[in-house]
């Protein structure tokens, strides 16, 4: 029973998440504490959910991605185009404050975000080009996409209907928790009760053995760039309208990156097949409760990127099964060379 739980694909990633939740209990009390202002939950664990909202979301899109054997590294630009979108949209209507008008943005954002998604999928299953370098052109050319939407501004809008996206709040919690568990409960049930998941493998452990099944392995891979597309222009919603305002040049910068080892933190293989929803989550619940510590401790800013990327590589060391494996074997040939020697000769 303890071996199965040691070996579970979670285990770690959990034990990673609770050790940086202590540290920072035992260097901060109060982190743990939770208050009620205004009928809504504030606190530290809030604040992990909340601003770790759009980074989930996107690595949610990127896990089926990636298990199709494929990658993403536009869904930081998407994010940008999605925000400055609907902001364009809002800051253009004649009366601001409309329900209407923020329909409006959040659906030309949402078709755009499934149209960018699309074009990924089509250069990588119609033209054939390889997944990193179709989606490194949307990648560079977003964010210039994203400064022509903006007129390379930053777009500020006043409207409390948009704000409830990414500041709102619904029974006592952040509103963008809500968005997150409804896009990860459709994701599951549609890759774990139906037969779409068992495709989403099939197509990334071996697409030339699916294809000769019968299985549209194209049709597969451009419904998950879709879909991980949707992702991101949802995080660029709910980013944007957190602070009322849409940044073509930084809104989710670095996503991509986060995203990516969000995924493999959860223990899904970047060589495609398995993949794991939960893992991701908890892999993204890590990458923000980090960036939380190190902003929390008051690590220089110059330095964040070094001390964040120094425990993400010992986080990934940890779970390599060789890695603890050749740790575990170096300790018994130091400790118990007697016994070593015995085993070889036997």
């Amino acid at each position: 029973m303890g071996g199965k739980m040691y070996r579970h694909h979670l285990f770690w990633p959990l034990v990673v998440l609770g050790a940086l939740l202590l540290f920072n209990l035992i260097y901060s009390p109060d982190f743990f504490s939770l208050v009620i202002r205004g009928g809504n939950l504030y606190g530290s664990l809030i604040d992990i959910l909340n601003f770790g909202a759009p980074l989930i979301l996107v690595s949610i899109g990127m896990t089926i991605v990636i298990a199709t054997g494929g990658i993403d590294l536009s869904v930081g630009s998407i994010v940008a185009i999605s925000g400055a979108m609907a902001c364009l949209t809002i800051s253009k209507g004649t009366d601001q404050s409309t329900m209407l008008l923020v329909i409006g943005a959040v659906l030309a954002s949402i078709a755009l975000s499934i149209v960018l998604g699309f074009w990924n999928g089509a250069l990588v299953t119609v033209t054939r080009i390889q997944p990193i370098i179709a989606t490194l052109i949307l990648m560079v050319a977003g964010r210039g996409i994203a400064q022509l939407i903006t007129s390379g501004q930053i777009i500020t809008v006043s409207n409390s209907n948009y704000e409830y996206i990414g500041a709102g709040s619904l029974a006592s919690l952040p509103f963008s928790i809500f968005i997150v568990a409804a896009v990860l409960l459709f994701a599951s049930l549609l890759t774990r009760k139906t037969a779409i998941g068992l495709f989403i493998e099939s197509v990334g452990s071996n697409p030339e053995a699916s294809r000769l099944a019968g299985l549209r392995s194209r049709t597969v891979i451009l419904t998950v760039y879709v879909f991980c597309g949707l992702c991101a222009g949802i995080a660029g919603l709910i980013l944007s309208s957190n602070v009322s305002s849409a940044d073509g040049n930084n809104a989710g910068l670095w996503y991509e990156l986060d995203a990516i080892l969000a995924v493999v933190i959860g223990g899904t293989s970047l060589n495609g097949g398995r993949f794991y929803l939960m893992g991701t989550v908890v892999g993204a619940l890590i990458i923000q409760t980090l960036t939380t510590t190190i902003y929390m401790i008051g690590v220089p800013p110059e330095i964040t990127l070094v001390v964040k990327a120094f425990v993400v590589l010992a986080v990934c060391l940890i779970q390599s099964e060789a890695f603890r494996q050749t740790l575990i074997t170096r300790w018994k040939k130091r400790n118990y060379p007697a016994e070593q020697e015995v085993t070889r000769h036997a």
